[in-house]
């Protein structure tokens, strides 16, 4: 961590609260600054926070932070920088927090550029962590990002600032009259709109730092922070994998899911993405430790950054001089010989014989052509090269898409070449095979961007209807996920055309079994019948359906028919002995029409018969003979 530890801060040598003496100024941020300080009560380091004085006299500022202040003070969690104290102290309000040495996020960023895979995933495990635990508290980050992500040279990762960005934030987005605080890069889209933040909206943060860790960059760039929060509320955030190399498609669909601008498409919390996240390692195998820190950050941190300069004196090699050279000896002269112009003839032309052979020697002689032997079969190579008086190696097969396997596919050192020199030789083993991966739920070019890098191309593309899969993007590939393909071949992308809307069928008068067929042959569940008496539609049909036949709905959801019990019977009364007046009101009441019939003028008026008897149908007539 890079400091500033002037003696021109006015806080650095302070005693807040006759307390905590400020030792050194560590960092600024938009609204705050932080102290190396000493509790003197405890004899212990820590961490200062202290308010700039201008918000300091802002009365709601200053309530709200230390109302926050005992917020994140009751949350203690291994991964999150522990709040222990805030106070006021000549006006300036400041907070107390565990001091943690060693370096942020964007530090390492800075000196990595971007983490490996399994690095990324085990620092966002610790930050998911420590989110998960202040979701369950019901608090709200609201500031995600690497500068409040704390690495200690022992590998330990901690989150700072818990609760506290809606009292201070530093590089906060405004709007008209009012401030939203968080960081541009990490702002949840629905925070533009109406401001609010819940635990959704950390969670859109923490899916962004993830893409950041994962290719060193931030998803957007605009000119200012209106032009890139709208770029952020417009356009998704593109997969990880279309920025860096080596980022398993599961990783992608994690950041796709915590980055939807859907905050309905969003895990509800941050355990909840960070259950995803554990299974993700597990399976992948990525377990990997804490990035160490570079040896830049991890200095002490009251060291002073001190540049030593020395003379550089450059010493030669000692030694002593050459011992001169011993006087020439004066030799006998020869006695002069005659020359002849024969020998002086002859040795001329051997002269020029020999300079003759050996520049063509050296320009042309000691070269052959290597002949080519690329698509030829091992030995076929062997021979054409041992007939052009060559040496030759064989190298481990290659991999290769446009020579056959089992041939040759390089030659190294061919062409013009010296006679015998040595040619490296390869066979191809064929092209690489690969798993054709998993894409439902990828847009074309993001699925067609994952293929292309294991060189597999899209030749063409299929729509179909999903009820699993938002139309216009990917539903599958053919040959399907998992099927082996060759580098160098081609696939059928299948695109989801959405949920298919179909109109019901005609069931209405059909029997159960044939309107049941009916709604099974055009594609949609079949619901438990709903049993409904009927005077007009014989037991065993169809009344109608729920939704109604004719009704376009969406394909394959369930229907459920209404089908006739026949009439509701209900009891004649029994009125045999009655008098015929009784018996006339009896079997009114019980709704049925009575049709009395006299025997005998001079009965008794009583009732001796009637038909029909049991259970009836209501308004059936009931015949009464009496006498």
């Amino acid at each position: 961590m890079v400091m500033d530890t002037t003696l021109s801060d006015p806080m650095v040598g302070r005693l807040l609260e006759g307390r905590y003496t400020v030792e050194a100024f560590v960092a600024r941020g938009g609204m705050a600054a932080v102290y190396l300080a000493t509790d003197t009560r405890l004899d212990r380091r820590v961490a200062v926070k202290v308010l700039r004085s201008e918000l300091s006299d802002d009365p709601m500022v200053v309530a709200r932070f230390e109302r926050e202040a005992r917020a994140a003070a009751q949350l203690s969690h291994p991964d999150v920088v522990a709040v222990y104290d805030q106070g006021s102290d000549n006006g300036n309000a400041f907070l107390v927090m565990e001091f943690v040495p060693g370096a942020n996020l964007r530090e390492v960023l800075r000196d990595r550029g971007r983490l490996k895979t399994g690095e990324a995933i085990t620092v966002m495990d610790h930050v998911l962590a420590a989110l998960s635990a202040a979701h369950a508290a019901g608090l709200v980050h609201r500031d995600v990002k690497p500068e409040n992500v704390l690495i200690a040279p022992d590998g330990r990762v901690k989150v700072a600032d818990f609760g506290l960005a809606r009292a201070v934030a530093g590089s906060t987005v405004t709007t008209a009259g009012s401030v939203l605080f968080g960081t541009a890069h990490y702002f949840a889209p629905e925070r533009f709109d109406d401001e609010s933040a819940d635990a959704r909206s950390d969670v859109y943060s923490a899916g962004v730092l993830f893409f950041e860790l994962l290719t060193g960059a931030t998803p957007f760039t605009a000119e200012n922070n209106m032009a890139l929060l709208k770029r952020y509320s417009s356009e998704d955030i593109p997969a990880p994998s279309s920025r860096a190399s080596g980022i398993p498609p599961q990783i992608d669909a994690l950041v796709g899911w915590a980055t939807s601008r859907d905050p309905s498409q969003r895990p509800v919390d941050a355990a909840e993405l960070h259950a995803s996240l554990l299974d993700v390692r597990d399976k992948l195998g990525l377990h990997e430790r804490v990035p160490a820190l570079p040896s830049q950050l991890t200095a002490p941190l009251l060291a002073a950054a001190t540049v030593a300069s020395s003379d550089v004196t450059q010493h030669m090699p000692g030694g002593r001089p050459p011992a001169a050279g011993a006087p020439a000896v004066a030799r006998p002269r020869r006695p002069r010989r005659r020359r002849r112009g024969l020998i002086i003839s002859v040795i001329l032309l051997l002269v020029v014989a020999a300079a003759a052979i050996g520049g063509w020697w050296f320009a042309a002689g000691r070269y052959t052509n290597a002949p080519s032997v690329v698509g030829l079969s091992k030995s076929a190579a062997d021979a054409k090269l041992k007939a052009a008086g060559l040496h030759w190696r064989w190298l481990p097969p290659v991999h290769s898409l446009t020579t056959t396997a089992g041939l040759v596919a390089v030659e190294t050192n061919g062409g013009r070449v010296t006679h015998g020199s040595t040619v490296d030789l390869a066979l191809s083993s064929g092209p690489r095979t690969h798993p054709l991966p998993p894409v439902a739920g990828y847009t074309v070019d993001h699925a067609t961007t994952v293929l292309k890098n294991l060189d597999i191309s899209v030749a063409h593309t299929t729509r179909e209807f999903s009820t699993e899969v938002r139309k216009g993007l990917v539903l599958a590939t053919k040959p399907g996920e998992n099927k082996v393909e060759k580098e160098g071949s081609s696939v059928t992308l299948v695109i989801s055309k959405g949920l298919q809307h179909v109109a019901i069928p005609t069931v209405n008068h059909l029997s159960q079994q044939d309107a049941t067929t009916a709604l099974q042959q055009a594609g949609f569940q079949i619901g438990a019948p709903i049993q409904r008496f009927s005077s007009t539609v014989p037991n065993g049909t169809v009344i109608s359906s729920t939704p109604p036949q004719g009704k376009v709905v969406v394909k394959g959801r369930t229907v459920s028919l209404i089908v006739s019990q026949g009439p509701k019977l209900f009891a004649v009364p029994n009125v045999e002995g009655d008098s015929v007046g009784d018996a006339v009101h009896a079997i009114k009441a019980a709704g049925f029409t009575p049709d009395p019939e006299q025997f005998a003028p001079d009965g008794p008026g009583t009732v001796f018969r009637e038909t029909p008897t049991g259970m009836q149908q209501r308004g059936t007539k009931i015949t009464l003979d009496w006498f």
